[in-house]
Protein backbone atom coordinates (compact mmCIF):
# COMPACT_ATOMS: atom_id res chain seq x y z
CA UNK A 1 0.00 0.00 0.00
CA UNK A 2 1.12 3.49 -0.78
CA UNK A 3 1.49 5.85 1.93
CA UNK A 4 0.08 9.33 1.76
CA UNK A 5 1.45 12.71 1.73
CA UNK A 6 0.76 13.46 5.08
CA UNK A 7 2.83 10.31 6.59
CA UNK A 8 5.89 10.98 4.13
CA UNK A 9 5.60 14.32 5.70
CA UNK A 10 5.95 13.06 9.46
CA UNK A 11 8.07 11.14 8.38
CA UNK A 12 10.35 13.80 6.91
CA UNK A 13 9.86 15.82 10.03
CA UNK A 14 11.11 13.17 12.37
CA UNK A 15 14.09 12.28 10.15
CA UNK A 16 15.52 15.95 10.13
CA UNK A 17 14.38 16.26 14.45
CA UNK A 18 16.71 13.23 14.60
CA UNK A 19 19.12 14.61 12.18
CA UNK A 20 19.51 18.24 13.77
CA UNK A 21 19.67 16.05 17.80
CA UNK A 22 22.12 13.53 16.22
CA UNK A 23 24.27 16.75 14.75
CA UNK A 24 24.02 18.52 17.95
CA UNK A 25 25.13 15.35 20.28
CA UNK A 26 28.10 15.18 17.68
CA UNK A 27 29.20 19.21 18.01
CA UNK A 28 28.73 19.36 21.74
CA UNK A 29 32.13 18.14 22.54
CA UNK A 30 34.03 20.26 20.34
CA UNK A 31 32.23 23.39 21.59
CA UNK A 32 33.61 22.72 25.39
CA UNK A 33 36.90 22.34 24.42
CA UNK A 34 37.23 25.74 22.44
CA UNK A 35 35.68 26.75 25.79
CA UNK A 36 38.15 25.48 27.84
CA UNK A 37 40.76 26.50 25.53
CA UNK A 38 39.23 30.05 25.75
CA UNK A 39 39.16 30.39 29.26
CA UNK A 40 42.54 28.52 29.86
CA UNK A 41 44.18 31.41 27.71
CA UNK A 42 41.99 34.06 29.25
CA UNK A 43 43.72 32.58 32.67
CA UNK A 44 47.34 32.89 31.45
CA UNK A 45 46.95 36.26 29.65
CA UNK A 46 45.41 37.61 33.19
CA UNK A 47 48.31 35.72 34.98
CA UNK A 48 50.89 37.27 32.69
CA UNK A 49 49.51 40.47 32.85
CA UNK A 50 49.36 39.97 36.98
CA UNK A 51 52.96 39.46 36.61
CA UNK A 52 53.50 42.70 33.74
CA UNK A 53 51.80 44.69 36.43
CA UNK A 54 54.27 43.34 39.13
CA UNK A 55 57.51 44.30 36.96
CA UNK A 56 55.80 47.43 36.55
CA UNK A 57 55.48 48.16 40.17
CA UNK A 58 58.69 47.25 40.79
CA UNK A 59 60.30 48.98 38.30
CA UNK A 60 58.00 52.26 39.68
CA UNK A 61 59.62 51.58 42.75
CA UNK A 62 62.61 51.51 41.49
CA UNK A 63 62.50 54.66 39.49
CA UNK A 64 60.86 56.17 42.43
CA UNK A 65 63.82 55.55 44.67
CA UNK A 66 66.05 56.20 42.18
CA UNK A 67 64.04 60.01 41.56
CA UNK A 68 64.20 60.34 45.29
CA UNK A 69 68.14 59.56 45.56
CA UNK A 70 68.34 62.05 42.71
CA UNK A 71 67.10 65.06 43.86
CA UNK A 72 68.96 64.49 47.76
CA UNK A 73 72.35 64.28 45.79
CA UNK A 74 70.76 67.53 43.61
CA UNK A 75 70.55 69.37 46.75
CA UNK A 76 73.93 67.82 48.84
CA UNK A 77 75.69 69.20 45.19
CA UNK A 78 74.01 72.40 45.35
CA UNK A 79 74.98 72.70 49.43
CA UNK A 80 78.59 71.26 48.37
CA UNK A 81 79.00 74.19 45.57
CA UNK A 82 77.79 76.72 48.09
CA UNK A 83 80.27 75.86 50.86
CA UNK A 84 82.98 75.44 48.03
CA UNK A 85 82.47 79.49 47.12
CA UNK A 86 82.44 80.26 50.69
CA UNK A 87 86.01 78.29 51.20
CA UNK A 88 87.56 79.78 48.07
CA UNK A 89 86.08 83.26 49.02
CA UNK A 90 88.05 82.51 52.61
CA UNK A 91 91.26 80.65 50.92
CA UNK A 92 91.27 84.09 48.74
CA UNK A 93 91.26 85.86 52.06
CA UNK A 94 93.77 84.35 53.88
CA UNK A 95 96.14 84.24 50.34
CA UNK A 96 95.76 88.06 50.70
CA UNK A 97 96.28 88.75 54.72
CA UNK A 98 99.55 85.83 53.84
CA UNK A 99 100.98 88.16 51.32
CA UNK A 100 100.64 91.23 53.68
CA UNK A 101 102.52 89.34 56.12
CA UNK A 102 105.17 88.71 54.40
CA UNK A 103 105.20 92.32 53.20
CA UNK A 104 105.07 93.04 57.01
CA UNK A 105 108.04 90.66 57.78
CA UNK A 106 110.01 92.31 55.42
CA UNK A 107 109.41 95.65 56.89
CA UNK A 108 110.05 94.52 60.14
CA UNK A 109 113.61 93.32 58.88
CA UNK A 110 114.03 97.19 57.84
CA UNK A 111 112.66 98.12 61.56
CA UNK A 112 114.55 95.77 63.22
CA UNK A 113 117.75 97.26 61.36
CA UNK A 114 116.87 100.73 62.59
CA UNK A 115 115.28 100.11 65.18
CA UNK A 116 118.38 99.10 67.67
CA UNK A 117 120.12 102.35 66.63
CA UNK A 118 117.15 104.38 68.18
CA UNK A 119 117.44 102.44 71.28
CA UNK A 120 120.67 103.00 71.90
CA UNK A 121 120.04 106.84 71.06
CA UNK A 122 117.25 106.70 73.66
CA UNK A 123 119.14 104.71 76.39
CA UNK A 124 121.85 107.23 76.30
CA UNK A 125 119.42 110.29 76.08
CA UNK A 126 118.01 108.69 79.74
CA UNK A 127 121.00 108.47 81.53
CA UNK A 128 122.27 111.54 80.31
CA UNK A 129 118.78 113.28 81.73
CA UNK A 130 119.23 111.42 84.71
CA UNK A 131 122.57 112.38 85.51
CA UNK A 132 121.23 116.21 85.25
CA UNK A 133 117.99 115.24 87.09
CA UNK A 134 117.13 115.66 90.90
CA UNK A 135 119.70 112.89 92.63
CA UNK A 136 116.58 111.06 93.92
CA UNK A 137 116.91 107.02 93.83
CA UNK A 138 120.09 107.50 92.12
CA UNK A 139 121.04 103.75 92.90
CA UNK A 140 117.63 102.59 91.35
CA UNK A 141 117.59 104.68 88.36
CA UNK A 142 121.40 103.95 87.45
CA UNK A 143 120.56 100.17 87.76
CA UNK A 144 118.00 100.31 85.36
CA UNK A 145 119.69 102.59 82.78
CA UNK A 146 122.67 99.19 83.26
CA UNK A 147 120.12 96.79 82.58
CA UNK A 148 118.57 98.44 79.49
CA UNK A 149 122.48 98.59 78.09
CA UNK A 150 123.30 94.58 78.39
CA UNK A 151 119.64 93.76 77.59
CA UNK A 152 120.56 95.17 73.91
CA UNK A 153 122.99 92.85 73.58
CA UNK A 154 121.19 90.16 74.22
CA UNK A 155 120.44 87.51 71.34
CA UNK A 156 117.66 85.92 73.89
CA UNK A 157 115.32 89.15 74.26
CA UNK A 158 113.19 89.87 71.14
CA UNK A 159 113.38 93.66 69.39
CA UNK A 160 110.12 94.24 70.89
CA UNK A 161 110.70 93.27 73.92
CA UNK A 162 113.68 95.36 74.18
CA UNK A 163 111.76 98.53 72.62
CA UNK A 164 108.67 97.80 75.27
CA UNK A 165 111.88 97.47 78.42
CA UNK A 166 112.52 100.98 76.89
CA UNK A 167 109.58 102.54 77.04
CA UNK A 168 108.89 101.25 80.22
CA UNK A 169 111.90 103.26 81.38
CA UNK A 170 111.22 106.21 80.01
CA UNK A 171 107.42 105.97 81.45
CA UNK A 172 108.75 105.77 84.98
CA UNK A 173 110.96 108.53 84.72
CA UNK A 174 107.69 110.43 83.45
CA UNK A 175 105.83 109.12 86.92
CA UNK A 176 108.09 110.59 88.84
CA UNK A 177 107.09 114.24 87.98
CA UNK A 178 103.62 113.79 89.19
CA UNK A 179 103.86 111.51 92.09
CA UNK A 180 104.76 112.11 95.88
CA UNK A 181 107.27 109.44 97.49
CA UNK A 182 109.06 108.76 100.35
CA UNK A 183 112.15 106.24 100.69
CA UNK A 184 115.05 105.45 102.97
CA UNK A 185 118.92 106.03 102.18
CA UNK A 186 122.40 107.35 102.98
CA UNK A 187 123.75 110.77 102.63
CA UNK A 188 126.62 112.66 104.13
CA UNK A 189 125.37 115.58 106.80
CA UNK A 190 127.84 117.22 108.52
CA UNK A 191 130.79 114.70 107.02
CA UNK A 192 129.14 112.34 108.62
CA UNK A 193 127.10 109.42 106.57
CA UNK A 194 123.48 109.20 108.43
CA UNK A 195 120.77 107.65 107.40
CA UNK A 196 117.80 109.83 106.75
CA UNK A 197 114.42 110.35 105.61
CA UNK A 198 113.67 111.29 101.62
CA UNK A 199 110.52 113.39 100.69
CA UNK A 200 110.58 113.69 97.34
CA UNK A 201 107.22 115.66 95.53
CA UNK A 202 107.64 115.20 91.52
CA UNK A 203 110.62 117.02 90.69
CA UNK A 204 110.34 120.27 92.01
CA UNK A 205 111.05 119.28 95.73
CA UNK A 206 113.48 116.55 97.14
CA UNK A 207 113.61 117.02 101.15
CA UNK A 208 115.98 114.85 103.65
CA UNK A 209 115.69 114.80 107.27
CA UNK A 210 117.94 112.50 109.46
CA UNK A 211 115.97 109.92 111.65
CA UNK A 212 116.16 111.79 114.70
CA UNK A 213 114.93 115.19 113.13
CA UNK A 214 118.06 117.39 114.49
CA UNK A 215 118.73 118.27 110.59
CA UNK A 216 116.81 118.76 107.69
CA UNK A 217 117.38 119.78 103.97
CA UNK A 218 116.78 120.28 100.52
CA UNK A 219 118.49 119.56 97.33
CA UNK A 220 119.09 122.98 95.46
CA UNK A 221 118.91 122.24 91.44
CA UNK A 222 120.91 125.15 90.76
CA UNK A 223 124.21 124.95 92.82
CA UNK A 224 123.53 121.10 92.83
CA UNK A 225 123.88 120.98 96.41
CA UNK A 226 122.21 120.53 99.72
CA UNK A 227 120.58 123.17 101.74
CA UNK A 228 119.33 123.09 105.34
CA UNK A 229 116.24 124.04 106.48
CA UNK A 230 115.17 125.30 109.40
CA UNK A 231 113.92 122.82 112.47
CA UNK A 232 110.30 124.42 112.49
CA UNK A 233 109.76 122.76 109.61
CA UNK A 234 109.72 119.12 110.95
CA UNK A 235 105.85 119.25 111.21
CA UNK A 236 105.01 119.97 107.89
CA UNK A 237 107.70 117.20 106.82
CA UNK A 238 106.97 114.67 108.92
CA UNK A 239 103.29 115.13 107.36
CA UNK A 240 104.21 114.88 103.98
CA UNK A 241 106.20 112.03 104.68
CA UNK A 242 103.24 110.37 106.34
CA UNK A 243 101.11 111.20 103.67
CA UNK A 244 103.12 109.67 101.03
CA UNK A 245 103.64 106.26 103.09
CA UNK A 246 99.82 106.15 102.89
CA UNK A 247 99.88 106.52 106.46
CA UNK A 248 97.87 109.48 106.21
CA UNK A 249 95.06 110.90 103.70
CA UNK A 250 96.28 113.30 101.12
CA UNK A 251 95.69 117.09 102.84
CA UNK A 252 97.80 120.20 101.93
CA UNK A 253 100.98 120.41 103.03
CA UNK A 254 103.74 123.58 103.15
CA UNK A 255 106.99 122.60 102.35
CA UNK A 256 109.71 124.34 100.28
CA UNK A 257 110.40 124.00 97.08
CA UNK A 258 113.15 125.14 94.10
CA UNK A 259 111.68 127.90 92.22
CA UNK A 260 112.73 128.34 88.65
CA UNK A 261 114.97 131.04 87.30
Amino acid sequence: MKPSNKALAAILISSSVLSFGSYALVNEPTSDKQLNQVVSQSQQINVSAEKSQLRIDKYNEQIQSKLQRFKSLSKEVDGLKVYNQQMQRQLDNQLQELAQIQDSMQQVSIIERQISPLMTRMITTLEQFIALDVPFLEEERSNRIEDLKSMLDRADVSVSEKFRRVLEAYQVETDYGRTIEAYTGLLQVNGRERDVDFLRIGRVSLIYQTRDGANLGIWDQDSHQWQELPTSMRSDINKGLRIARKQLAPDLIVVPVNSAK
